[in-house]
């Protein structure tokens, strides 16, 4: 649950930055409580995402505000800020361990058309990623493509899942493959998540993931969903995997096509789905397939974090990390 004042300190931070937004949410364990070591939400760091039509214009006028939220890149200005945002990792730009209205805060810029791209087709499934978890939405205009596009990441999201799951399974089940799904792969889930930090997301917070998941599993066509007992049913025939696959992102099925395509046959990613939907190992290779795009785009967006926080600020938010890992293993040991 949100903190009961929340909603008047979302928009007072909101207020620090230009309002040139098309949106902006706030997710994570300082908004949404966590079990675990996340458990702590009043003293936990707040983070955001500020989606801009124009990056090269915002990133202007925030110079002005809030030029000590930069590193060394500020020097270079909001051209390359924008182009080092646009065309590293995954799009986005973060400042973080920022101090904004006596709260701890970090925040992502990306590009309104670059996450439009991701939340349609996985090219990253960082942002896109983080969309598929319960989020507090601070702000929203009302551009139809990107409602559509939010809309279609949570039923991609769906998909996937059940094509990793076994015919019969409860909501939790559900759940917690859906919040998997952009940790799969993720190098930072070896060194410096806590290893439970999907099982952390999901359990306190069942009410969210049905608010968001509830009307797209009534209308799915291919799933039962029985909503009293709390579990679903879904098609496992291959007919019924084809379908599913047939609807995947298309980053992902292109990785599923490049993973069970032999050197030689070259053949087109239609052939390969409908192969892959008659193998017993189909969910293995799902998982595969995002194993893959969530490895590359973690890791380059992690090393930009390097450049973008500074060298100072990095080595403070890894120790964090690895301090609340650390926590985490210690309540499993003891």
């Amino acid at each position: 649950m949100a903190l009961q004042s929340s909603g008047v300190t979302f928009r007072k931070i909101l207020s620090h930055f230009p309002e040139e937004l098309s949106l902006a949410f706030a997710y994570g364990s300082g908004v949404y409580r966590q079990a675990g070591p996340n458990s702590d939400q009043k003293n936990a760091m707040m983070d955001f995402v500020f989606t801009v039509d124009d990056p090269v214009a915002w990133h202007t006028k925030n110079l002005k505000k809030n030029r000590s939220h930069y590193s060394l890149l500020k020097f270079l200005g909001p051209r390359i800020i924008t182009s080092i945002q646009n065309n590293y990792g995954a799009g986005v730009y973060y400042n973080s361990l920022i101090m904004c209205d006596g709260r701890l805060i970090k925040y992502g810029v990306i590009s309104t058309n670059v996450l439009i791209e991701d939340l349609l087709n996985w090219n990253n499934l960082y942002i896109a990623g983080r969309l598929q978890k319960p989020v507090k939405i601070v702000a929203m205009n009302e551009n139809v493509t990107l409602r559509s596009a939010l809309d279609k990441n949570l039923r991609s999201a769906v998909t996937a899942a059940f094509l990793m799951l076994p015919e019969s399974f409860s909501e939790e089940d559900l759940f917690i493959e859906i919040a998997g799904l952009s940790y799969s792969g993720d190098f930072r889930m070896v060194v410096g998540e806590d290893k439970t930090k999907v099982l952390n997301i999901v359990k306190p917070n069942m009410a969210h993931f049905r608010e968001l998941y509830g009307s797209i599993l009534q209308e799915n066509p291919q799933v039962v969903y029985k909503t009293q007992q709390g579990r679903l049913e879904i098609d496992k025939s291959p007919e019924g995997q084809f379908t599913q696959l047939m609807t995947l992102p298309k980053t992902l099925q292109q990785q599923i096509n490049h993973i069970t395509d032999p050197p030689g046959k070259n053949r087109d990613v239609e052939e390969t789905l409908f192969q892959v939907a008659h193998d017993p190992d189909c969910g293995d290779v799902v998982r595969l397939g995002l194993s893959a795009i969530v490895r590359r785009s973690s890791i380059r967006q992690s090393t930009k974090g390097i450049f973008t926080a500074g060298m100072k600020k990095s080595m403070i938010y890894s120790s964090l990390k690895l301090h609340k890992m650390w926590k985490g293993w210690q309540r499993k040991t003891s």
